[in-house]
Protein backbone atom coordinates (compact mmCIF):
# COMPACT_ATOMS: atom_id res chain seq x y z
CA UNK A 1 0.00 0.00 0.00
CA UNK A 2 1.28 3.46 -0.68
CA UNK A 3 -0.07 5.93 1.34
CA UNK A 4 0.41 9.52 -0.42
CA UNK A 5 -0.08 12.76 1.86
CA UNK A 6 -1.23 15.93 -0.24
CA UNK A 7 -0.51 18.54 2.08
CA UNK A 8 3.32 17.62 2.31
CA UNK A 9 3.88 17.17 -1.67
CA UNK A 10 5.21 19.88 -3.33
CA UNK A 11 4.50 20.75 -6.35
CA UNK A 12 6.71 23.81 -7.50
CA UNK A 13 9.11 23.23 -10.05
CA UNK A 14 11.87 25.65 -8.30
CA UNK A 15 11.54 23.76 -5.17
CA UNK A 16 12.24 20.17 -6.59
CA UNK A 17 15.92 20.80 -6.28
CA UNK A 18 17.29 21.29 -9.48
CA UNK A 19 20.57 22.92 -9.81
CA UNK A 20 19.82 26.57 -11.54
CA UNK A 21 20.74 25.70 -14.80
CA UNK A 22 19.15 22.03 -15.46
CA UNK A 23 15.89 24.24 -14.23
CA UNK A 24 16.82 26.55 -16.97
CA UNK A 25 17.12 23.91 -19.51
CA UNK A 26 13.84 22.38 -18.12
CA UNK A 27 11.51 25.15 -18.54
CA UNK A 28 12.76 25.66 -21.85
CA UNK A 29 11.90 22.34 -23.04
CA UNK A 30 8.37 22.32 -20.91
CA UNK A 31 7.88 25.88 -23.21
CA UNK A 32 8.07 24.11 -26.35
CA UNK A 33 4.78 23.38 -28.12
CA UNK A 34 4.90 19.52 -28.95
CA UNK A 35 7.84 16.26 -28.33
CA UNK A 36 8.09 13.58 -25.35
CA UNK A 37 9.96 14.52 -21.73
CA UNK A 38 10.16 10.90 -20.08
CA UNK A 39 11.36 11.03 -16.47
CA UNK A 40 12.89 7.78 -15.85
CA UNK A 41 13.86 5.76 -12.21
CA UNK A 42 12.52 3.30 -10.13
CA UNK A 43 9.25 3.31 -7.86
CA UNK A 44 9.54 5.49 -5.20
CA UNK A 45 12.17 7.71 -7.08
CA UNK A 46 9.84 10.80 -7.22
CA UNK A 47 8.86 10.85 -11.02
CA UNK A 48 5.30 11.86 -10.33
CA UNK A 49 5.72 14.36 -8.37
CA UNK A 50 8.49 16.07 -10.96
CA UNK A 51 5.95 15.13 -13.71
CA UNK A 52 2.67 16.93 -11.19
CA UNK A 53 5.16 19.96 -10.63
CA UNK A 54 5.91 20.39 -14.56
CA UNK A 55 2.12 20.53 -14.73
CA UNK A 56 1.45 23.24 -12.35
CA UNK A 57 4.52 24.95 -14.10
CA UNK A 58 3.04 24.77 -17.68
CA UNK A 59 -1.05 24.66 -16.22
CA UNK A 60 -3.28 27.51 -18.00
CA UNK A 61 -6.75 27.88 -18.78
CA UNK A 62 -6.42 28.73 -21.98
CA UNK A 63 -4.89 24.98 -22.47
CA UNK A 64 -6.06 21.33 -22.08
CA UNK A 65 -4.27 19.43 -20.22
CA UNK A 66 -5.25 15.91 -19.87
CA UNK A 67 -3.57 13.19 -18.30
CA UNK A 68 -3.93 9.79 -18.06
CA UNK A 69 -2.53 7.45 -14.74
CA UNK A 70 -2.74 4.64 -12.81
CA UNK A 71 -3.79 5.43 -10.40
CA UNK A 72 -4.05 9.23 -9.64
CA UNK A 73 -2.15 9.88 -7.15
CA UNK A 74 -3.05 14.03 -6.67
CA UNK A 75 -5.80 15.98 -7.84
CA UNK A 76 -4.81 19.23 -9.67
CA UNK A 77 -7.51 21.87 -10.40
CA UNK A 78 -7.99 22.77 -13.80
CA UNK A 79 -7.13 19.48 -15.25
CA UNK A 80 -8.32 16.44 -17.11
CA UNK A 81 -7.43 13.15 -15.13
CA UNK A 82 -8.23 9.87 -16.21
CA UNK A 83 -7.72 6.79 -14.08
CA UNK A 84 -7.56 3.37 -15.98
CA UNK A 85 -9.39 0.84 -15.29
CA UNK A 86 -7.87 -2.68 -16.92
CA UNK A 87 -10.99 -4.89 -15.73
CA UNK A 88 -13.10 -3.04 -18.42
CA UNK A 89 -10.25 -2.56 -21.15
CA UNK A 90 -9.75 1.27 -20.03
CA UNK A 91 -6.02 0.74 -20.52
CA UNK A 92 -3.41 3.43 -21.31
CA UNK A 93 -4.19 2.90 -24.97
CA UNK A 94 -7.56 3.36 -25.00
CA UNK A 95 -7.55 6.94 -23.19
CA UNK A 96 -5.14 8.07 -25.22
CA UNK A 97 -6.78 7.42 -28.58
CA UNK A 98 -9.76 9.10 -27.15
CA UNK A 99 -8.35 12.01 -25.53
CA UNK A 100 -6.35 12.55 -28.70
CA UNK A 101 -9.86 13.37 -30.55
CA UNK A 102 -10.22 16.17 -28.57
CA UNK A 103 -6.76 17.62 -28.91
CA UNK A 104 -5.40 18.32 -25.98
CA UNK A 105 -2.40 20.66 -25.69
CA UNK A 106 -0.49 18.64 -23.47
CA UNK A 107 -1.16 15.09 -22.27
CA UNK A 108 0.44 13.37 -19.44
CA UNK A 109 0.91 9.46 -19.34
CA UNK A 110 1.92 7.84 -15.93
CA UNK A 111 3.56 5.49 -17.76
CA UNK A 112 5.43 3.85 -20.67
CA UNK A 113 4.65 -0.08 -20.75
CA UNK A 114 4.35 -1.35 -23.68
CA UNK A 115 4.85 -0.90 -27.28
CA UNK A 116 1.37 0.47 -28.49
CA UNK A 117 1.98 2.97 -25.58
CA UNK A 118 4.77 4.39 -26.99
CA UNK A 119 3.92 4.62 -30.42
CA UNK A 120 0.67 6.39 -29.57
CA UNK A 121 3.02 8.88 -27.55
CA UNK A 122 5.61 9.24 -29.94
CA UNK A 123 2.37 10.02 -33.07
CA UNK A 124 0.84 12.24 -30.41
CA UNK A 125 3.96 14.09 -30.16
CA UNK A 126 4.52 14.13 -33.98
CA UNK A 127 1.03 16.15 -34.34
CA UNK A 128 1.68 18.86 -32.31
CA UNK A 129 1.28 17.78 -28.69
CA UNK A 130 3.46 18.11 -25.95
CA UNK A 131 3.86 14.54 -24.28
CA UNK A 132 4.49 13.74 -20.68
CA UNK A 133 5.49 10.76 -19.59
CA UNK A 134 7.35 7.85 -16.69
CA UNK A 135 9.67 4.85 -17.33
CA UNK A 136 11.74 2.37 -15.83
CA UNK A 137 15.35 2.55 -16.54
CA UNK A 138 18.84 2.91 -14.64
CA UNK A 139 20.24 5.82 -16.41
CA UNK A 140 19.29 8.32 -18.95
CA UNK A 141 21.05 6.89 -22.33
CA UNK A 142 19.51 3.58 -21.13
CA UNK A 143 16.12 4.51 -21.77
CA UNK A 144 16.57 5.26 -25.42
CA UNK A 145 17.97 2.01 -25.48
CA UNK A 146 14.86 0.38 -24.18
CA UNK A 147 12.85 2.53 -26.38
CA UNK A 148 15.01 0.97 -29.32
CA UNK A 149 14.20 -2.79 -27.70
CA UNK A 150 10.62 -2.09 -27.39
CA UNK A 151 10.41 -1.72 -31.34
CA UNK A 152 10.45 1.80 -31.74
CA UNK A 153 12.33 2.99 -34.90
CA UNK A 154 15.55 5.36 -34.20
CA UNK A 155 14.30 7.78 -36.38
CA UNK A 156 10.97 8.48 -34.41
CA UNK A 157 12.28 8.46 -31.50
CA UNK A 158 15.21 10.84 -33.06
CA UNK A 159 11.98 13.09 -34.17
CA UNK A 160 10.25 12.87 -31.26
CA UNK A 161 12.34 12.68 -27.83
CA UNK A 162 12.99 16.11 -26.67
CA UNK A 163 14.49 15.19 -23.06
CA UNK A 164 15.28 12.12 -20.48
CA UNK A 165 16.05 13.50 -16.99
CA UNK A 166 16.71 10.37 -14.65
CA UNK A 167 16.68 10.72 -10.83
CA UNK A 168 16.83 9.25 -7.61
CA UNK A 169 16.10 9.78 -3.74
CA UNK A 170 19.04 9.98 -1.39
CA UNK A 171 18.26 10.63 2.66
CA UNK A 172 19.40 14.09 3.52
CA UNK A 173 21.21 14.71 6.51
CA UNK A 174 19.75 16.00 9.53
CA UNK A 175 20.72 19.14 10.91
CA UNK A 176 20.71 18.42 14.61
CA UNK A 177 23.27 15.69 15.05
CA UNK A 178 25.06 16.93 11.42
CA UNK A 179 29.13 16.23 12.06
CA UNK A 180 32.41 16.09 9.91
CA UNK A 181 33.43 13.02 8.64
CA UNK A 182 36.48 11.68 7.11
CA UNK A 183 36.25 9.74 4.03
CA UNK A 184 38.75 7.00 3.02
CA UNK A 185 41.26 7.25 -0.42
CA UNK A 186 38.84 3.81 -1.11
CA UNK A 187 35.19 6.01 -1.24
CA UNK A 188 36.66 8.81 -2.86
CA UNK A 189 37.67 7.14 -5.33
CA UNK A 190 34.70 5.22 -5.89
CA UNK A 191 32.95 8.97 -6.14
CA UNK A 192 35.02 9.85 -8.95
CA UNK A 193 36.78 12.83 -6.24
CA UNK A 194 39.93 14.37 -7.00
CA UNK A 195 42.36 14.26 -3.37
CA UNK A 196 42.99 17.80 -4.07
CA UNK A 197 39.05 18.76 -4.34
CA UNK A 198 38.35 16.52 -1.29
CA UNK A 199 41.42 18.50 1.16
CA UNK A 200 39.64 21.70 0.69
CA UNK A 201 35.77 20.18 1.22
CA UNK A 202 34.25 19.33 5.16
CA UNK A 203 32.30 15.51 4.32
CA UNK A 204 29.63 15.28 7.00
CA UNK A 205 26.89 12.59 8.09
CA UNK A 206 24.38 12.22 10.73
CA UNK A 207 25.46 11.00 14.74
CA UNK A 208 21.89 10.02 15.65
CA UNK A 209 19.82 11.75 17.88
CA UNK A 210 16.02 12.25 19.21
CA UNK A 211 15.16 14.49 16.05
CA UNK A 212 16.03 11.86 13.71
CA UNK A 213 14.79 8.89 15.72
CA UNK A 214 18.43 8.04 15.32
CA UNK A 215 18.90 7.44 12.03
CA UNK A 216 21.07 10.81 11.34
CA UNK A 217 18.74 11.18 8.05
CA UNK A 218 16.00 13.52 7.90
CA UNK A 219 14.32 13.63 4.90
CA UNK A 220 14.89 12.87 1.13
CA UNK A 221 16.41 15.05 -1.55
CA UNK A 222 16.28 14.27 -4.93
CA UNK A 223 19.18 13.61 -7.72
CA UNK A 224 19.28 14.29 -11.32
CA UNK A 225 20.69 12.97 -15.00
CA UNK A 226 19.63 15.23 -17.60
CA UNK A 227 19.88 13.90 -21.59
CA UNK A 228 18.72 16.88 -24.12
CA UNK A 229 18.32 15.83 -27.34
CA UNK A 230 19.86 18.47 -29.78
CA UNK A 231 20.82 17.79 -33.58
CA UNK A 232 23.80 16.43 -32.94
CA UNK A 233 22.39 14.05 -30.84
CA UNK A 234 19.38 12.93 -33.11
CA UNK A 235 22.09 12.63 -35.56
CA UNK A 236 23.64 10.09 -33.66
CA UNK A 237 20.14 8.49 -32.55
CA UNK A 238 19.32 8.12 -36.41
CA UNK A 239 22.35 6.09 -37.25
CA UNK A 240 21.88 4.08 -34.89
CA UNK A 241 24.99 5.04 -32.32
CA UNK A 242 24.81 3.04 -29.14
CA UNK A 243 24.05 3.78 -25.42
CA UNK A 244 27.42 4.53 -24.53
CA UNK A 245 28.29 6.75 -27.30
CA UNK A 246 24.78 8.57 -26.28
CA UNK A 247 26.03 8.91 -22.95
CA UNK A 248 29.90 10.12 -23.94
CA UNK A 249 28.54 12.83 -26.14
CA UNK A 250 25.99 14.09 -23.40
CA UNK A 251 28.76 14.19 -20.84
CA UNK A 252 31.06 16.23 -23.30
CA UNK A 253 27.81 18.85 -23.64
CA UNK A 254 28.34 19.25 -19.80
CA UNK A 255 25.44 17.47 -18.43
CA UNK A 256 27.00 14.96 -15.38
CA UNK A 257 25.12 11.71 -14.28
CA UNK A 258 23.51 10.47 -11.07
CA UNK A 259 26.85 9.78 -9.33
CA UNK A 260 27.95 13.86 -10.18
CA UNK A 261 24.85 14.91 -9.24
CA UNK A 262 24.86 12.98 -6.00
CA UNK A 263 28.79 14.05 -5.46
CA UNK A 264 27.42 17.70 -5.96
CA UNK A 265 25.30 17.15 -2.75
CA UNK A 266 27.51 15.53 -1.23
CA UNK A 267 30.02 18.02 -0.73
CA UNK A 268 27.45 20.90 -0.34
CA UNK A 269 26.74 18.85 3.05
CA UNK A 270 23.58 17.84 2.24
CA UNK A 271 23.60 14.02 2.10
CA UNK A 272 26.53 11.11 2.74
CA UNK A 273 29.23 8.91 1.19
CA UNK A 274 27.09 5.81 2.14
CA UNK A 275 23.56 7.11 0.32
CA UNK A 276 25.38 8.27 -2.86
CA UNK A 277 26.75 5.03 -3.64
CA UNK A 278 23.97 2.93 -2.94
CA UNK A 279 21.81 4.80 -5.02
CA UNK A 280 24.54 5.55 -8.25
CA UNK A 281 26.69 3.51 -10.11
CA UNK A 282 29.52 4.57 -11.67
CA UNK A 283 30.12 4.71 -15.28
CA UNK A 284 33.30 4.33 -17.21
CA UNK A 285 33.48 6.42 -20.51
CA UNK A 286 35.20 5.39 -23.39
CA UNK A 287 35.33 8.59 -25.78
Amino acid sequence: MRILDPSSACHALDKLGFGAELLEEFKSVLSQPHGIIVVTGPTGSGKSTTLYSALNYVKDPKKNITTVEDPVEYRLAGINQIQIKPEIDLDFALCLRAILRQDPDIILIGEIRDKETVEIAIKASLTGHLVLSTFHTNDAPSAISRFVYMGVEPYLLASSLNLVVAQRLVRRICEHCKEPVKLSQEVLKRLKVEPEKAKDTVFYHGKGCKACDGAGYSGRLPIFEFLVLDNEMREVLINGGSESKIRAMSRQKGYGGLLESGVSNLMQGLTTAEEVLSVTFAEDIKV
